[in-house]
Protein backbone atom coordinates (compact mmCIF):
# COMPACT_ATOMS: atom_id res chain seq x y z
CA UNK A 1 0.00 0.00 0.00
CA UNK A 2 1.50 3.37 -0.93
CA UNK A 3 2.26 5.74 1.87
CA UNK A 4 -0.05 8.73 1.83
CA UNK A 5 0.40 9.95 5.37
CA UNK A 6 0.66 13.74 5.23
CA UNK A 7 0.69 14.61 8.91
CA UNK A 8 1.93 13.18 12.20
CA UNK A 9 -0.39 10.43 13.35
CA UNK A 10 -0.60 11.73 16.90
CA UNK A 11 -1.63 15.20 15.76
CA UNK A 12 -4.19 13.77 13.35
CA UNK A 13 -5.76 11.49 15.92
CA UNK A 14 -6.20 14.32 18.40
CA UNK A 15 -8.87 16.11 16.38
CA UNK A 16 -9.83 13.96 13.36
CA UNK A 17 -10.21 10.41 14.56
CA UNK A 18 -13.51 9.45 16.07
CA UNK A 19 -15.08 12.70 14.92
CA UNK A 20 -18.17 10.97 13.62
CA UNK A 21 -21.77 12.05 14.01
CA UNK A 22 -24.68 9.81 14.87
CA UNK A 23 -25.60 9.68 11.17
CA UNK A 24 -22.14 8.40 10.21
CA UNK A 25 -20.89 11.72 8.88
CA UNK A 26 -17.22 12.55 9.37
CA UNK A 27 -15.89 15.81 10.77
CA UNK A 28 -13.56 17.39 8.20
CA UNK A 29 -13.02 21.06 9.06
CA UNK A 30 -13.17 22.94 12.36
CA UNK A 31 -15.16 26.13 12.84
CA UNK A 32 -11.96 28.20 12.83
CA UNK A 33 -10.89 26.72 9.47
CA UNK A 34 -14.27 27.43 7.91
CA UNK A 35 -14.28 31.02 9.14
CA UNK A 36 -10.74 31.58 7.83
CA UNK A 37 -11.74 30.17 4.45
CA UNK A 38 -14.84 32.35 4.20
CA UNK A 39 -13.19 35.58 5.28
CA UNK A 40 -10.21 34.97 2.98
CA UNK A 41 -12.58 34.18 0.10
CA UNK A 42 -14.54 37.39 0.61
CA UNK A 43 -11.38 39.52 0.79
CA UNK A 44 -9.94 37.80 -2.29
CA UNK A 45 -13.08 38.26 -4.36
CA UNK A 46 -13.33 41.94 -3.36
CA UNK A 47 -9.69 42.45 -4.36
CA UNK A 48 -10.27 40.78 -7.73
CA UNK A 49 -13.46 42.73 -8.49
CA UNK A 50 -11.97 46.07 -7.48
CA UNK A 51 -8.85 45.31 -9.53
CA UNK A 52 -11.02 44.66 -12.58
CA UNK A 53 -12.68 48.04 -12.10
CA UNK A 54 -9.37 49.85 -11.56
CA UNK A 55 -7.64 48.29 -14.58
CA UNK A 56 -10.55 48.33 -17.03
CA UNK A 57 -11.33 51.80 -18.30
CA UNK A 58 -14.91 51.06 -19.36
CA UNK A 59 -15.79 49.57 -15.96
CA UNK A 60 -14.01 52.40 -14.18
CA UNK A 61 -15.99 55.04 -16.07
CA UNK A 62 -19.31 53.23 -15.70
CA UNK A 63 -18.96 52.66 -11.95
CA UNK A 64 -17.10 55.82 -11.02
CA UNK A 65 -15.89 56.49 -7.45
CA UNK A 66 -12.40 55.43 -8.47
CA UNK A 67 -10.78 56.69 -5.28
CA UNK A 68 -13.22 54.71 -3.12
CA UNK A 69 -12.66 51.57 -5.20
CA UNK A 70 -8.90 52.03 -4.82
CA UNK A 71 -9.19 52.43 -1.04
CA UNK A 72 -11.31 49.27 -0.79
CA UNK A 73 -8.82 47.37 -2.96
CA UNK A 74 -5.81 48.49 -0.91
CA UNK A 75 -7.25 47.78 2.51
CA UNK A 76 -8.74 44.42 1.52
CA UNK A 77 -5.34 43.54 0.05
CA UNK A 78 -3.56 44.50 3.28
CA UNK A 79 -6.12 42.46 5.25
CA UNK A 80 -5.86 39.36 3.05
CA UNK A 81 -3.13 37.57 5.06
CA UNK A 82 -4.66 38.49 8.43
CA UNK A 83 -7.18 35.59 8.72
CA UNK A 84 -4.43 33.05 7.91
CA UNK A 85 -2.07 34.59 10.46
CA UNK A 86 -4.73 34.70 13.18
CA UNK A 87 -5.67 31.12 12.32
CA UNK A 88 -2.34 29.98 13.74
CA UNK A 89 -4.00 29.84 17.18
CA UNK A 90 -6.13 26.93 15.94
CA UNK A 91 -4.64 23.46 16.45
CA UNK A 92 -6.71 22.02 13.60
CA UNK A 93 -5.68 24.82 11.23
CA UNK A 94 -1.97 24.39 12.00
CA UNK A 95 -2.21 20.65 11.45
CA UNK A 96 -3.95 21.11 8.10
CA UNK A 97 -1.27 23.60 7.05
CA UNK A 98 1.25 20.86 7.79
CA UNK A 99 -0.73 18.46 5.62
CA UNK A 100 -0.96 20.96 2.76
CA UNK A 101 2.77 21.60 2.91
CA UNK A 102 3.80 17.95 2.74
CA UNK A 103 4.03 16.48 -0.76
CA UNK A 104 4.26 12.67 -0.81
CA UNK A 105 5.15 10.13 -3.49
CA UNK A 106 1.45 9.28 -3.73
CA UNK A 107 0.76 12.91 -4.62
CA UNK A 108 3.21 12.68 -7.50
CA UNK A 109 1.48 9.55 -8.77
CA UNK A 110 -1.89 11.24 -8.38
CA UNK A 111 -0.82 14.17 -10.54
CA UNK A 112 0.58 11.89 -13.26
CA UNK A 113 -2.44 9.60 -13.32
CA UNK A 114 -5.20 10.10 -15.88
CA UNK A 115 -7.63 8.20 -13.64
CA UNK A 116 -6.71 10.01 -10.44
CA UNK A 117 -10.31 10.28 -9.23
CA UNK A 118 -11.20 6.58 -9.44
CA UNK A 119 -9.93 5.83 -5.92
CA UNK A 120 -7.02 3.63 -7.03
CA UNK A 121 -4.49 6.02 -5.48
CA UNK A 122 -5.34 6.43 -1.80
CA UNK A 123 -5.43 10.14 -1.02
CA UNK A 124 -4.92 11.81 2.35
CA UNK A 125 -7.02 14.67 3.66
CA UNK A 126 -5.92 16.86 0.73
CA UNK A 127 -5.13 15.70 -2.77
CA UNK A 128 -2.12 16.97 -4.72
CA UNK A 129 -4.19 19.50 -6.64
CA UNK A 130 -5.43 21.06 -3.41
CA UNK A 131 -1.89 21.18 -2.07
CA UNK A 132 -0.61 22.90 -5.19
CA UNK A 133 -3.49 25.37 -5.12
CA UNK A 134 -2.79 26.17 -1.47
CA UNK A 135 0.93 26.69 -2.11
CA UNK A 136 0.41 28.85 -5.20
CA UNK A 137 -2.33 30.94 -3.63
CA UNK A 138 -0.52 31.60 -0.35
CA UNK A 139 2.77 32.46 -2.07
CA UNK A 140 0.97 34.73 -4.55
CA UNK A 141 -0.73 36.57 -1.68
CA UNK A 142 2.67 37.28 -0.15
CA UNK A 143 4.03 38.57 -3.47
CA UNK A 144 0.98 40.76 -4.02
CA UNK A 145 1.23 42.11 -0.48
CA UNK A 146 4.93 42.96 -0.84
CA UNK A 147 4.52 44.61 -4.25
CA UNK A 148 1.38 46.39 -3.11
CA UNK A 149 3.23 47.91 -0.16
CA UNK A 150 5.98 49.17 -2.49
CA UNK A 151 3.40 50.65 -4.85
CA UNK A 152 1.27 52.27 -2.15
CA UNK A 153 4.00 53.71 0.08
CA UNK A 154 5.92 55.57 -2.60
CA UNK A 155 8.72 56.74 -0.28
CA UNK A 156 9.80 53.19 0.53
CA UNK A 157 11.56 52.48 -2.76
CA UNK A 158 12.95 54.34 -5.80
CA UNK A 159 10.95 54.67 -9.01
CA UNK A 160 12.55 51.68 -10.82
CA UNK A 161 11.55 49.43 -7.92
CA UNK A 162 7.99 50.76 -7.96
CA UNK A 163 7.81 50.23 -11.72
CA UNK A 164 8.99 46.64 -11.34
CA UNK A 165 6.60 46.09 -8.43
CA UNK A 166 3.70 47.31 -10.56
CA UNK A 167 4.62 44.89 -13.36
CA UNK A 168 4.90 41.94 -10.97
CA UNK A 169 1.72 42.92 -9.12
CA UNK A 170 -0.30 43.09 -12.33
CA UNK A 171 0.79 39.69 -13.60
CA UNK A 172 0.41 37.96 -10.25
CA UNK A 173 -3.08 39.47 -9.98
CA UNK A 174 -4.01 37.79 -13.25
CA UNK A 175 -2.52 34.50 -12.07
CA UNK A 176 -4.42 34.65 -8.78
CA UNK A 177 -7.63 35.45 -10.63
CA UNK A 178 -7.17 32.35 -12.78
CA UNK A 179 -6.41 30.26 -9.68
CA UNK A 180 -9.60 31.46 -8.01
CA UNK A 181 -11.66 30.71 -11.12
CA UNK A 182 -10.16 27.22 -11.27
CA UNK A 183 -10.76 26.67 -7.56
CA UNK A 184 -14.41 27.68 -7.84
CA UNK A 185 -14.87 25.57 -10.99
CA UNK A 186 -13.61 22.41 -9.27
CA UNK A 187 -15.62 23.19 -6.14
CA UNK A 188 -18.82 23.48 -8.18
CA UNK A 189 -18.22 19.97 -9.50
CA UNK A 190 -18.15 18.48 -5.99
CA UNK A 191 -21.20 19.45 -3.90
CA UNK A 192 -20.09 17.36 -0.94
CA UNK A 193 -16.70 19.05 -0.80
CA UNK A 194 -18.58 22.36 -0.59
CA UNK A 195 -20.80 20.89 2.11
CA UNK A 196 -17.69 19.90 4.06
CA UNK A 197 -16.38 23.45 3.93
CA UNK A 198 -19.78 24.93 4.72
CA UNK A 199 -20.79 22.69 7.64
CA UNK A 200 -17.53 20.92 8.53
CA UNK A 201 -18.99 17.44 7.91
CA UNK A 202 -18.87 14.94 5.01
CA UNK A 203 -20.27 11.47 4.49
CA UNK A 204 -18.14 8.40 5.07
CA UNK A 205 -18.88 7.27 1.51
CA UNK A 206 -17.43 10.48 0.05
CA UNK A 207 -14.38 10.27 2.30
CA UNK A 208 -13.78 6.67 1.25
CA UNK A 209 -14.04 7.58 -2.44
CA UNK A 210 -12.06 10.84 -2.44
CA UNK A 211 -9.75 10.64 0.60
CA UNK A 212 -9.43 6.99 1.53
CA UNK A 213 -6.08 7.33 3.31
CA UNK A 214 -7.50 10.11 5.50
CA UNK A 215 -10.51 7.95 6.41
CA UNK A 216 -8.18 5.05 7.25
CA UNK A 217 -6.04 7.38 9.34
CA UNK A 218 -9.08 8.48 11.35
CA UNK A 219 -10.24 4.92 11.82
CA UNK A 220 -6.84 3.93 13.19
CA UNK A 221 -6.99 6.81 15.63
CA UNK A 222 -10.49 5.83 16.72
CA UNK A 223 -9.29 2.29 17.43
CA UNK A 224 -6.74 3.81 19.77
CA UNK A 225 -9.49 5.39 21.81
CA UNK A 226 -9.06 8.96 20.67
CA UNK A 227 -12.65 10.14 20.29
CA UNK A 228 -12.83 13.81 21.00
CA UNK A 229 -14.14 16.44 18.60
CA UNK A 230 -11.89 18.98 16.90
CA UNK A 231 -11.54 21.98 19.18
CA UNK A 232 -9.81 25.29 18.70
CA UNK A 233 -8.11 27.07 21.56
Amino acid sequence: MPSTDDSPRSASASFDSGSEGDDGRIHRFSLAERIIHRVTAVLMIVCILTAVVLYNGSFSIAIGHRHLIEVIHVYCGFALPVPMVLGAVSVAYRADLHRLGRFSSADSRWLRSRTRRDGTIRVGKFNAGQKLNGALTSSSILVLLATGIIMYFVTLAPLPWRTGATFVHDWFSIAVGLLVIGHITFAMKDPEAREGMRTGWVTRQWARREHAAWLHEMSDGADGGQTREPVDP
